[in-house]
């Protein structure tokens, strides 16, 4: 298998540190408000990968961090920490608001079939580890204290701004608010509480002072904990590209002497209307909110799987929507056939050969329908082969999608109807079909019967 490396800017091939084995540390949420579909996308791209490998024989342990303190406003160490800002937009506590979005990240995961990682360590459970590491950093000389924290001193570091391209002279050009910083570059480890005003929520002693951790410095602790140094694969954003996974590979080098993950992954983002999706520009949508507007969230995976990580995609809800078509005719299809019997071994031969090539998800699909529409596979072998696709796909495609199941109350309300029809109240018809279809449903009338289908809204 071969995997785009933003270290070196180029497709590896994997080889990893224990034959077998792969160790990847994904880039978690900020639990400070609910995650919309842009964040998700991540999530499902990295599902894939994980699926993937563990298809091609892998064992994979996957760690997904949860931060709850230190994340700023903005990257660059300035103004309020989030989850902080959050505590009183929402009148609730910072420990209250993270449990809470924390667990819609968790229904985000379920809802969308992504696998729970091994691992989901919480950045406030891991205190002590993160002041080790600035202590191990601070010991080999990168460090230096100013009024409201613990910085890194970049200026030690020869390699800084080589992983993201980054023009240093333009960094140092730049207005920055924080006077006491040698260099605009230069990040917190450790910031310290506010000695005036109201005291934070989320602080602890250091050896410093009373403060809270850096951003930076929470993700290099537990992805080394919990994955040993150095380990296999990295992924985030590429919006971590220049300041998050920088400063990552910057604290590597301050306490070890290298970079800690082998392979750097990052995935482009979700547009809508030609912008990155978010609160400005639109698009916000929630995986809640697609399930509100009578979509199977499935079809967002689905429509996910049509792009390719490094090129991101661009959401409407009519791509969305002809995604569910898609997915609701594949399922169909494979719902008419009762069993699966053999694998084809030149479609698996040749699923392997494109999702080897850096996940290419866009030709893996293109696959998928080839498959369905050749005439010369048998059904049976044509559904035992997708099944067996499905194992990275996850699309649930076993689960019949023509027989979902219908409520009670829009069942009683369509039988009402169709004895409507019978006996010729129109009248009666048409605001039975009205309240059928506000309630998400809509009725498909047939000569002595009628089928009950999902709507979808576009």
């Amino acid at each position: 298998m071969v995997i785009y490396n933003t270290a070196t800017r180029k497709k590896e091939e994997l080889k990893t540190i224990i034959p077998g084995k792969v160790g990847i540390y994904s880039c978690g949420p900020t639990v400070y408000s609910s995650p919309h579909i842009g964040n998700m996308y991540a999530y499902v791209c990295w599902d894939v990968l994980v699926r993937t490998l563990r298809y091609l024989g892998f064992e994979v342990k996957q760690v997904v961090n949860i931060t709850d303190v230190g994340h700023l406003t903005s990257d660059a160490d300035e103004g309020e920490d989030k989850m902080e800002k959050g505590s009183k937009k929402e009148g609730v506590s910072a420990w209250d608001l993270a449990k809470k979005y924390e667990n819609e990240f968790l229904e985000n995961l379920k809802l969308l079939n992504i696998e729970t990682p091994a691992v989901m360590p919480r950045a406030t459970d891991h205190i002590p580890e993160q002041i080790e590491l600035i202590k191990k950093i601070e010991a080999n000389g990168f460090t230096y204290k100013i009024s409201d924290g613990i910085y890194f001193d970049t200026a030690k570091f020869p390699g800084y701004g080589d992983f993201g391209h980054l023009d240093l002279e333009k960094i140092k050009a730049r207005v920055e608010e924080n006077k006491e910083k040698k260099s605009p570059a230069d990040f917190a480890l450790w910031k310290f509480s506010p000695k005036d005003g109201t005291r934070r929520q989320m602080e602890w002693e250091s050896p410093w002072g009373v403060g809270f951790p850096g951003w930076h410095i929470e993700c290099t602790a537990m992805s080394t904990k919990y994955l040993g140094n150095p380990f296999d694969i990295h992924t985030g954003g590429e919006d971590h590209i220049a300041i998050h996974h920088t400063n990552e590979i910057t604290q590597g080098f301050g306490a070890w002497g290298r970079q800690t993950a082998n392979i750097w992954m990052h995935n482009t983002f979700i547009t809508f209307d030609g912008s990155k999706i978010s609160k400005s520009t639109g698009g916000l949508y929630t995986v809640f909110d697609l399930k509100g507007l009578s979509f199977n969230v499935l079809a967002y995976r689905y429509l996910v799987l049509t792009s390719h990580y490094r090129k991101g995609l661009e959401f409407s809800l009519d791509s969305l929507k002809a995604a569910q078509v898609a997915l609701d005719k594949l399922r169909g299809f494979l719902a008419e056939i009762e069993v699966g019997r053999e694998i084809d071994k030149n479609y698996k031969e040749k699923f392997v050969e494109i999702l080897g090539d850096d996940l290419a998800m866009p030709e893996v699909m293109a696959l998928v329908w080839r498959l369905v529409k050749d005439e010369n596979i048998k059904p049976e072998d044509k559904k035992a082969t997708l099944l067996d696709f499905d194992r990275v796909l996850g699309l649930k495609l076993d689960e019949r999608s023509k027989g979902e199941e219908i409520s009670d109350e829009i069942s009683k309300m369509a039988a009402l109807r169709l004895e409507a029809r019978r006996v010729g109240n129109w009248t009666e018809s048409d605001r039975l079909r009205d309240l059928i279809k506000t309630k998400g449903y809509v009725i498909e009338d047939l000569k002595n019967d009628c089928k009950i289908k999902k709507l979808v809204i576009s």
